[in-house]
């Protein structure tokens, strides 16, 4: 297999890969974790691969958070040059923004597990593979950018996901995340679960009633859309 470099920029310790960790390195491929509070993100640009993952903090907040500055700047860079590009949560957010949308703050936080609606692109791309209710866990929205192709919607979130061109997907749910690792989120997340009202018992619930049927079609969803790149680099058809 062709060497793949994937660059991952994480926000929080505890929001991490998941399933695309998994997926990556079945390829043979370890993940470069850069710390986005500490790096300039130098190595990264032109990276095979670059993930962008979630955290609390908002795409609008580069005033009191610089790095996001620097963050946009990485995106923009690799959307421009057509580069391999995933957002998730917070990364789908930025670039959204990137490509000249609004991030705005919804009417209320959608954190907990419900179905996508698959457009008819949706269902024909690699997200066609999520059947089971996934997890959200955000409290702002953005707007389809222009030439972005909209993929999935919930009745609180319109926007849900999209592809850019044939190279950049952003999903605002978090297909990444793996049930054995939801305690972690509720521990870090709890002042934000208390204020916005949300069950912990409901929470392990659903995640325990979808958890493993999830993790399956996030392995599916993941090596569907690295497949579909087109790159010999990022096949497992080696």
């Amino acid at each position: 297999m062709s060497l793949l470099q994937a660059h991952v920029i994480q926000h929080l310790a505890f929001e991490e890969l998941g399933t695309i960790g998994d997926v990556l390195r079945e390829r043979g491929v370890e993940p470069e974790i850069i710390d986005a509070t500490q790096s300039d993100f130098d190595s990264a640009p032109d990276s095979d691969l670059v993930i962008v993952l979630g955290g609390p903090i908002s795409a609008n907040d580069a005033k009191r958070f610089p790095f996001l500055a620097a963050e946009r700047a990485l995106i923009e860079h690799r959307l421009k040059r057509a580069l391999p590009t995933l957002g998730i949560c917070l990364g789908a957010q930025l670039m959204a923004q990137v490509l000249g949308a609004k991030v705005y703050p919804m009417t209320r936080k959608e954190i907990g597990f419900s179905a996508l609606r698959l457009t008819e692109a949706g269902k024909a791309h690699a997200l066609g593979a999520v059947t089971t209710p996934v997890l959200h866990w955000h409290g702002e929205m953005f707007d389809l950018p222009a030439g972005a192709l909209r993929l999935a919607s919930t009745e609180l979130c319109i926007e849900q996901a999209f592809s850019f061109e044939a190279h950049s997907l952003a999903l605002q749910f978090h297909l990444e995340v793996r049930a054995r690792e939801l305690e972690r989120w509720l521990v870090g997340h709890i002042v934000e679960l208390e204020a916005a009202g949300v069950d912990l018992q409901a929470l392990r619930a659903q995640a325990k009633q979808w958890g493993d049927a999830l993790e399956k079609e996030s392995h599916r969803v993941f090596n569907a859309w690295l497949d579909g790149l087109g790159c010999a680099a990022l096949s497992t058809d080696q």
